[in-house]
């Protein structure tokens, strides 16, 4: 298994990420099966094991803010672009960074291209529940205009990341919406819902509403991105605010980003984790722990498996 991982991707690269490197091969009872592939600028003297490691030297570093179709171009040696060449070329099987989101996807959709059958890619946003369990929004910002049939994609990506990475068993299905009946919302969720009930692949549960995002209503939630990140952004604000506050609860804590690391860019062909930009050790950790699963449970071969025509 071999895992590319850009070191210089993040607001404290490559610091964090080493950092992160050292915590999992602490927590690992082994990693003879695992080859890290680091792309960038590193210390001479690394604290990490050299059997498992591969240093693949760039000279280029893609900034947060950049253009990201015109810095993939012009910055052919930088770690994204290097790791993507990588990824593209079968050298590794999995590739993660926590550098400029947009330049890693301009990368996914140009270098290892959506899954045939694909109409658009999408990224998630996990979603703590009060019962101690995770929810998947999806998408959470990338597709802020889409199709019914973009939606019942969604649907059927996220229910295959939902069993195999975060352990469901059919996963409950629900399209957000502003009313629990059929027929209710605006006319992409009307055409969606006959859809997501047809499809015998998905598990769908009907509508759901804004205020069952953090309840056991739904496993994966589905709807276009405008609306996801509107959801994303404003739990991302309960957790600021909560602990502007000092409160501490068990529930708020689990809104904190690095315990789960990245998020997957679901419907290309390769395994690509996209971490935040603020991603310290842990969110590294755990970004190479997804990537690690997603490559196990051949997340890919079950998404292109579902796309086959029913014999």
């Amino acid at each position: 298994m071999n895992i590319g991982l850009d070191i210089m991707g993040g607001d404290f690269a490559p610091l964090e990420a080493i950092k992160g490197l050292e915590l999992y091969f602490n927590l690992q009872r082994t990693t003879n099966n695992v080859q890290l592939h680091l792309f960038g600028s590193l210390p001479e003297h690394l604290p990490l094991p050299t059997d498992n490691i591969t240093i693949v030297p760039t000279t280029q570093v893609i900034g947060m803010e950049e253009h990201p179709t015109k810095a993939l171009k012009e910055k052919p040696d930088s770690s994204i672009a290097v790791g993507f060449a990588h990824l593209a070329q079968g050298k590794i099987d999995a590739f993660i960074s926590a550098g400029n989101t947009g330049a890693m996807m301009v990368g996914s959709l140009f270098s290892i291209k959506a899954i045939e059958g694909i109409l658009r890619p999408t990224i998630g946003a996990y979603m703590p529940r009060e019962n101690g369990k995770l929810g998947w929004l999806l998408d959470a910002g990338i597709n802020s205009d889409c199709k019914p049939e973009n939606l019942e994609q969604f649907a059927l990506l996220g229910s295959i990341f939902a069993e195999e990475v975060l352990g469901y068993d059919r996963p409950k299905v629900g399209l957000i919406n502003i009313g629990e009946e059929e027929g209710k919302g605006n006319l992409l969720a009307q055409a969606a819902y006959p859809l997501l009930r047809q499809n015998k692949q998905l598990n769908f549960i009907g509508n759901i509403e804004g205020r069952d995002v953090f309840l056991d209503e739904a496993d994966v939630m589905v709807c276009e991105g405008f609306t996801g990140n509107v959801i994303l952004k404003l739990a991302e604000s309960i957790h600021g605010l909560v602990q502007r506050r000092n409160v501490h609860d068990e529930f708020f804590d689990r809104f904190e980003f690095e315990q789960y690391g990245g998020v997957p860019v679901l419907g290309v062909n390769k395994p690509v984790i996209i971490g935040h930009g603020i991603s310290h050790a842990k969110a590294f950790l755990n970004m190479i722990r997804i990537a690690e699963k997603m490559i196990e449970k051949d997340v890919i071969g079950k998404i292109k498996q579902s796309l086959q025509p029913s014999a």
